[in-house]
C-alpha cells in the first residue's frame, strides 16, 4: 500500500497566490485543506473543488474553527493578504489554531523583499509583516518565511517602471541597483515544496531574476523590438517626498495597495538593503525559474505587441 498523501492547509486559498499554491501542492501529490472565510461566494470555491481541495470555513464568531481547519496538517501555509485585521488579527487566529491543533510547521504570508532589513515605519505593509513575525517567533511552532522580492507580474503594467509609450524604464537613485523579481507561479511552486519539506530553515529567499534598471531596459527592448532607455526620476529623497505627498492627497484608507504603498515598496527596492541574499533557488534543483526577458516577451505577445 502506498502511504497516505501529506495534508497541507492553505489559508487565503481563494486569492491569486493562494490558489496557485493549492494548484502547486496538488501537482506535488499533496492533500490540501483550503481554508476560506465563512460565506465565501460559491463561484470562488469552484476552482478549489475542481483541484480536489477540501474546503473548510474558518473565521471570527466560530470558536474553534481555525483549530478544526488546521487539524491533521503537516504544515499551514498562509496566503492571507490585507491590512491589520487580516495580516495581524486573522493570521494570529490562524497561527493559534495551528498550534492548538498540533501542526508542526507554519509558513506566514510574507512573500516580499527582505523586510527584516528595512527601517521600521517606512513601509506600512512590511511593518505589518514585521509585527506578525514577532508573534510567530514567540509561538511553539516551526516557522519558515518565503521571500521572493517583487512579483514579476508587476512589470506588466501595475508597477510604473516600464513606460511603453516613451519607451523608458524609470529608476530612482542608481540605475545599477539590483532588483529581485519572481513570478507568482514560481513563488507558489517553491512554497509548495517548502510546505512539504520538514527540514526548511527560518528564512528562504528566492528570485526568478535579479537585474538592474539597465538590464530591465535591455529586456524590454528585446521583448518589444524597439529600443528602451533608462530615465532617472530622481533620488531616493525625492521619491520619499512623493510618497508623503501621495499619502496626504490620496490616502486610500482601507486599500491594501494605494499608490503610495507601491511607491514605498519601490523605494525600499531601489534603496538596496532589502535585497535577497543569499538565494535558495537551488534548494529544489528540478524547479525552473522564469527570467524577466522571456516574461516580458510573452506579455508583449499577449497584448499584441511585437
Amino acid at each position: 500500500m502506498s502511504p497516505a498523501p501529506v495534508t497541507i492547509a492553505v489559508a487565503g486559498a481563494t486569492g491569486d497566490l493562494g490558489l496557485r499554491i493549492v494548484r502547486a501542492l496538488r501537482r506535488e501529490g499533496a492533500s490540501v485543506t483550503a481554508i476560506v472565510r465563512p460565506g465565501t461566494d460559491q463561484a470562488r470555491l469552484g476552482p478549489l473543488t475542481a483541484l480536489g481541495a477540501r474546503v473548510v470555513e474558518a473565521g471570527p464568531g466560530r470558536p474553534g474553527s481555525w483549530q478544526a481547519a488546521c487539524a491533521g496538517s503537516a504544515c499551514v501555509v498562509s496566503a492571507l493578504n490585507g491590512l491589520s485585521a487580516t495580516v495581524i488579527d486573522a493570521q494570529t487566529a490562524l497561527l493559534e489554531g495551528a498550534v492548538r491543533a498540533g501542526v508542526p510547521r507554519f509558513i506566514p504570508s510574507d512573500f516580499s523583499i527582505d523586510y527584516a532589513k528595512t527601517a521600521p515605519g517606512g513601509n506600512r505593509n512590511l511593518d505589518l509583516r514585521r509585527a506578525f513575525q514577532a508573534r510567530l517567533d514567540a509561538a511553539s511552532i516551526q516557522a519558515t518565511s518565503v521571500l521572493n522580492g517583487a512579483f514579476m507580474e508587476l512589470l506588466d503594467g501595475q508597477a510604473p517602471l516600464i513606460l511603453h509609450r516613451p519607451r523608458r524604464v524609470l529608476y530612482w537613485g542608481r540605475a545599477d541597483q539590483i532588483l529581485d523579481f519572481t513570478t507568482e507561479d514560481d513563488t507558489a511552486a517553491f512554497t509548495a515544496r517548502a510546505a512539504l519539506d520538514p527540514t526548511t530553515p527560518r528564512w528562504l529567499r528566492i528570485a526568478g531574476d535579479s537585474l538592474s534598471t539597465r538590464d530591465l531596459a535591455d529586456a524590454a527592448s528585446a521583448a518589444r523590438g524597439r529600443r528602451y532607455r533608462t530615465l532617472r526620476a530622481g533620488g531616493l529623497g525625492s521619491l520619499g517626498l512623493m510618497i508623503r505627498v501621495a499619502r496626504t492627497l490620496a490616502p486610500g484608507r482601507g486599500a491594501v495597495f494605494p499608490p503610495w504603498q507601491g511607491m514605498q515598496y519601490l523605494r525600499d527596492m531601489f534603496e538596496g538593503r532589502a535585497r535577497l541574499t543569499p538565494l535558495d533557488n537551488d534548494r529544489y534543483p528540478d524547479l525552473r525559474w522564469t527570467r524577466v526577458r522571456p516574461f516580458l516577451a510573452q506579455a508583449a505577445g499577449a497584448h499584441g505587441h511585437g
